[in-house]
């Protein structure tokens, strides 16, 4: 076994080039077989095995920095880092990282959860090596769908008017999470497809070689007829040359030898390069090669043989009541139309792209032109629901402020990934938006204790025609609640009262209000009547409600799965210190002032404080008047 052989990237440039293609095949077989009991993102990482390889044989990490992408694609840089005893603990808690992490290798040098900030990062590393005088590559490697982001083509731009040395490794496997869309899409398509102007490129290549020996006028004139060629022949690399950046390939990614070669022409440029790379994401595993979508990122266990992810029993998840509740109401009204970054199947919007395949639009890795090309679509009449996750929408901020908001345009928002993520971590904790969108004048905000509110909330939603409207949910199953007949409005900024008390009030939100419920059941057995409240709007608040909890002088506990700085919690104390108010007493639960690293949302619960038991315990110590015992 080879890959046993392997406990840094100093072991791997020590075997022969045969070897590689043997090395390859050993780290699929142990991914498969690793992430069958863990889960992670398979497809992308069977997808760049000879492409890591060839990195690592090529180039001398740490020193050489290699970039990824996003991250969840670097299983095999960990693997050949060192990280190969450590991938039982994948995702877990105190476990290896999904995502690039520095604190955990030398070699690992960037850290990123959200695409397209490779080239940035490369950018800035080549500035800084040639302000010190450095001699090392900087390498990013960046997937065609990343490509689609507004901040690479930001970079692109910087990198050609700057024409420093570094490489961009351009991983195209016509796929991020679901099928790229888009004009840059398109373009690669036909770089991929232009078998005609590869041969011949293939056949001037040959014969130039033929040529004793090429210098001065003689080597100038064949680059010209080269890049004549190019122009006249195919797309090839003209989009990326007129960039700034010197173009090589395609080139076949699972063929470790052409890549060791390609890297090497490209490392005698005096400047910028790119490097296009063919990949099949899922490579060398059946299931996932037929299905990359799916394969993308496995949440649970899977069998090897069949492919099947095991899957638990249960209540339906609340993206998927998302999406099957705004195929009801897009049945009924002909405005609705939905928007989504990349993420038609992360945010349940298959059936809808299905159901109404001219009112889908998915605009790629592009949540700032997402967010104001909804504005411009309410401000035209329709009724955009822009369906996007907690963690991406933080990269449309200006956007909802300027363009949505301010303007007070009636676009829907459908916050997926609200609260704790589990195992893909710190990058993608959706923990920050209440705090985020609820200080900005015009909007509405608010979470359902259940997936049945969920629909009355999404109902409200698509009726408000007040300005902006938010709905955010969690990653998790539902309750199980039954459906209403029929989805029926709530009225904005209400809250209601789940269960009556007279020891203590707890102010809850989104799944906070079942723990809080489940906390209050515990201290009933000790004879405390805990009131507890479903607080489902953050903005508006129900200031009817917060005035009488104050007059009744019970002591209030507010939870939530959020950011304590700026949350629920501070919303409700800036309302009773705006008005003078002084209630008996109040504390806040919720996310610490800290990044949560990945483990299981149940732990990360458990870590935050934000359990049945803990929260009891926050009520028993609550300051305030003379508890009432339960009758």
């Amino acid at each position: 076994m080879l890959l046993e052989r392997i406990d840094s990237p100093y072991d791997v440039k020590q075997l022969t080039l045969p070897e590689l293609p043997q090395l390859a095949e050993e780290i699929r077989r142990f991914l498969i077989e690793k992430l069958s009991a863990t889960g992670g993102h398979l497809a992308p990482n069977l997808g760049v095995v000879e492409l890591t390889l060839a990195l690592h044989y090529r180039y001398n990490s740490p020193s050489d920095k290699l970039i990824f992408d996003v991250g969840h694609q670097a299983y095999v840089h960990k693997m050949l880092t060192g990280r190969q005893n450590r991938f039982d603990t994948l995702r877990q808690k105190d476990g290896l990282c999904g995502f690039v992490k520095r604190s955990e290798s030398e070699h690992d040098v960037w850290e990123a959860g959200h695409s397209s900030t490779s080239l940035s990062a490369a950018m800035g590393m080549a500035l800084a090596r040639d302000q010190q005088g450095g001699s090392n590559q900087v390498i990013a490697i960046i997937g065609d769908g990343a490509l689609t982001g507004g901040m690479a083509l930001e970079a692109l731009n910087h990198i050609g008017h700057e024409k420093r040395r570094l490489m961009v490794v351009l991983n195209d496997n016509e796929m991020s999470i679901a099928p790229n869309v888009g004009a840059i899409h398109n373009y690669l398509g036909k770089i991929r497809s232009e078998k005609i102007y590869r041969k011949a490129k293939d056949e001037l290549d040959w014969l130039l070689r033929k040529v004793p020996a090429i210098g001065g006028k003689l080597a100038r004139t064949a680059d010209r007829v080269k890049d004549s060629l190019k122009t006249l022949v195919a797309p090839e690399g003209v989009l990326f040359e007129e960039f700034g950046l010197k173009y090589f390939g395609p080139v076949d990614g699972h063929d470790v030898g052409k890549l060791i070669e390609a890297f090497k022409q490209a490392d005698s440029v005096d400047g910028p390069v790119l490097v296009h790379v063919l990949t099949t994401k899922g490579k060398g595993y059946s299931p996932a090669e037929a299905d990359s979508h799916k394969w993308h990122g496995v949440t649970g266990s899977y069998k090897i043989e069949s492919g099947q992810v095991v899957k638990p029993v249960g209540p339906p998840m609340y993206t998927e009541v998302f999406g099957n509740a705004l195929i009801e109401l897009a049945e009924q009204d002909m405005r609705i139309v939905a928007i989504t970054p990349a993420m038609p199947g992360g945010s349940g919007l298959l059936k809808f792209a299905e159901r109404f395949p001219d009112r889908m639009f998915d605009v790629g890795i592009a949540e700032q032109h997402a967010a104001t090309m909804s504005a411009a679509m309410a401000m035209e009449g329709s009724k955009p629901i822009f369906a996007v996750y907690s963690t991406f929408l933080q990269r449309a901020y200006d956007q909802v402020v300027h363009d949505i908001c301010r303007q007070n345009l009636n676009v829907v928002f459908a916050i997926d990934r609200a609260g704790f993520v589990g195992a893909d971590g710190e990058t993608h904790q959706g923990v920050y938006d209440m705090a985020f969108l609820r200080h900005i004048p015009n909007m509405v905000l608010m979470m359902p204790k259940n997936e049945n509110e969920l629909r009355n909330m999404l109902k409200t939603a698509v009726d408000y025609e007040g300005g902006p409207i938010a709905v955010r949910y969690p990653r998790v199953a539902g309750t199980g609640a039954a459906f209403d007949d029929e989805m029926t409005p709530i009225e904005i900024g209400s809250w209601e009262t789940v269960k009556e008390g007279d020891y203590a009030a707890v102010l809850a939100i989104g799944p906070m209000v079942q723990v809080a419920e489940e906390a209050a059941e515990l201290l009933k057995r000790e004879g405390m009547n805990v009131r507890v409240i479903n607080a489902r709007f953050v903005k508006p608040l129900d200031e009817k409600m917060l005035l009488s909890l104050a007059k009744e002088h019970l002591p209030l506990l507010v939870v939530e799965e959020g950011s304590v700085q700026g949350g629920l919690g501070s919303a409700i104390l800036e309302f009773y210190a705006l008005n003078g108010i002084q209630p008996a007493s109040i504390q806040l639960a919720g996310v610490p002032d800290l990044f949560v690293e990945h483990a299981t949302i149940k732990e990360q619960r458990a870590d935050s404080g934000l359990t049945a038991e803990a929260i009891a315990k926050r009520l028993v110590a609550l300051p305030g008047r003379q508890r009432l015992k339960a009758t």
